[in-house]
């Protein structure tokens, strides 16, 4: 079967985006992905949800702005001054794009439609390129694709490359066109999505006709599941009403440990292979003993105590140094659920029985158990919260015996408490130089949470980092400048900080209609993406607690 063409896509996704209605949006996508092929449906479900590589592989095919910039002048003869005006008027790359390509000065010798699979090739050579020259490997390639473009299909192209395709079709929303596609029901839909992690893989599977048996696999990592944020004991009491398991909110890294045939491999909340960086999780389910795929924390601990969370970023970051970050921060897995066990998925089981299981699992190892305590009214929750914060922890977590496991999502069945009124994971937007002795770097972080497929910002963070963070963020910003104004810089919103506050209240300063009140980093999280970032909803949902305690006070 051939592939299928590159500007149906853009035509499509142009619909998409032209149009309010979401019911009109899922029946553009769904008519336009049923005549596709399995590898072509999965492309075209990828890029049409921003990504250019499939969710957790360690090569993105994503170009940064200045290589995408560099290789738009050579083929449109456009100067800098023409793209920054451009950009000011768009503020959209891709829109920069179809705007320039419409006044294309070099054309391909050959002109040929551009298909799908040329695009797949294409983003696989992205992947591909690394090391000395990579720069330049990747310009030759972007060059060649916008050549052979069309505007719309360069429009397209280059919103894929920086992961900003702001069409409206938000992940729900393209779940919902693959279901319809395909003759998937709702509930099939969803819990294929879950259990496949990318929404290529779910494509794929749909059109194959494959997606309403996915099952769970080993080396295959789902999606976590998430606890709901309480403000008080009280809340979490009544939310609950019973008996609850309370467990410590551990601050490190969510990994997904799964082991098969005697190989293990441990994955993070992105379904990235982190494997390479914690070498014990692996020593420690060495030997004989069952297939499984459990979920836990990886946390730096040494003396009975947990270490600053900061300590694993190199081990993250540096795999080079790998055996000097072990020493300095020594890791323990706290086991807390099973998905898996022989081949059996457990996901549907309760949590008191999962909890059995996943002990039969671990025992022998140096793994440990999370600790668990019963809790069954705001005097209970509020002394077990009191005893995590005592031993270090960051909080609580409390969980229904008879939660079953949601994967992507956070579900009734699990609460969290943290110190700080909340905090939020937000991504910084735009930087400026700080001021005194920060002068020469950047210090002051403008930061945004999610409102639909756009970004509205909810404030500006000066503290919370060290000197030695400052100084890498500093080149990492300049690397991902997107628009210089001297002092202050926009930037391309890819770092994902922690941010906490003590309050937050209504504000014109931001374009969210909301700011939070002393915010400061808690940290930077490497091992999220913009994808994982808090919405303008939970703002919202936090403001509305915060101003009826306030009231009840």
């Amino acid at each position: 079967m051939n592939s299928a063409t590159f500007i149906g896509l853009a035509e499509a996704l142009e619909q998409v985006r032209r149009t309010a209605s979401k019911n009109e949006k899922v029946a553009v996508v769904a008519a336009y992905l049923r005549n596709l092929s399995p590898d072509d449906a999965a492309l075209a479900a990828r890029v049409a949800s921003g990504r250019a590589s499939e969710r957790g592989s360690r090569d993105e095919a994503q170009v940064g702005y200045a290589t995408l910039i560099e290789a738009l002048r050579e083929v449109t003869g456009a100067t800098e001054d023409d793209v920054s005006s451009s950009y000011l008027k768009h503020g959209d790359l891709g829109e920069v794009a179809e705007e320039l390509l419409a006044q294309k000065k070099e054309q391909p010798l050959f002109a040929e439609e551009l298909s799908l699979r040329d695009i797949e090739e294409g983003f696989a050579r992205l992947r591909s390129a690394k090391g000395k020259g990579a720069a330049s490997t990747k310009r030759r390639i972007v060059k060649s694709f916008l050549l052979a473009a069309t505007p719309l299909e360069g429009k397209y192209l280059v919103k894929a490359l920086t992961g900003e395709m702001r069409t409206g079709l938000v992940t729900g929303l393209l779940e919902e066109s693959i279901a319809a596609a395909y003759g998937l029901t709702k509930g099939e839909a969803a819990r294929a999505h879950m259990v496949l992690g990318d929404v290529g893989a779910f494509a794929r599977e749909a059109a194959s006709g494959r997606a309403a048996v996915a099952r769970i696999q080993p080396f295959r990592p789902a999606n976590f599941m998430l606890a709901e944020p309480f403000a008080s004991a009280r809340e979490i009491a009544e939310h609950f009403g019973k008996t609850a398991y309370a467990e410590y909110k551990y601050d490190g890294v969510r990994a997904q440990v799964h082991r098969a045939g005697g190989e293990v491999r441990v994955y993070s909340r992105r379904l990235e292979d982190i494997t390479a960086s914690f070498p014990e999780i692996v020593a420690s389910f060495k030997g004989p003993g069952p297939d499984f795929i459990i979920d836990g924390e990886a946390v730096p601990f040494a003396g009975g105590r947990p270490l600053p969370f900061q300590l694993l970023q190199r081990r993250l970051r540096r795999l080079e140094d790998l055996e000097e970050a072990v020493r300095e921060a020594p890791v323990t897995y706290f086991a807390f659920d099973i998905l898996l066990r022989g081949d059996k998925e457990t996901v549907d089981y309760p949590l008191s029985e999962r909890r059995g299981l996943l002990r039969d699992v671990v025992e022998g190892t140096s793994v440990r158990l999370a600790e668990t305590t019963d809790v069954n009214s705001e005097g209970t929750v509020q002394s077990a919260f009191r005893r995590s914060r005592d031993l270090g922890y960051e909080g609580l977590v409390v969980k229904d015996p008879e939660s079953t496991y949601a994967m992507g999502k956070r579900g009734s069945g699990w609460a969290k408490l943290k110190e700080e009124l909340d905090t939020l994971d937000v991504v910084i937007v735009a930087a400026e130089y700080g001021h005194g002795k920060r002068a020469g770097v950047i210090s002051d972080y403008t930061f945004a949470v999610r409102d639909g497929d756009g970004l509205k910002t909810v404030g500006k963070a000066y503290s919370g980092l060290s000197d030695k963070e400052i100084g890498e963020m500093t080149s990492r910003l300049r690397e991902i400048t997107v628009r210089d104004y001297g002092y202050r810089r926009q930037v391309r919103p890819e770092i994902v900080v922690e941010v906490a506050f003590d309050s937050i209240q209504r504000s014109d300063r931001h374009d969210s209609g909301y700011a939070l009140r002393f915010p400061r980093i808690k940290r930077i999280r490497t091992d999220k993406g913009i994808g994982d970032i808090d919405d303008i909803g939970k703002v919202r949902q936090v403001y509305s607690g915060q101003k009826l305690k306030m009231e009840e006070g």
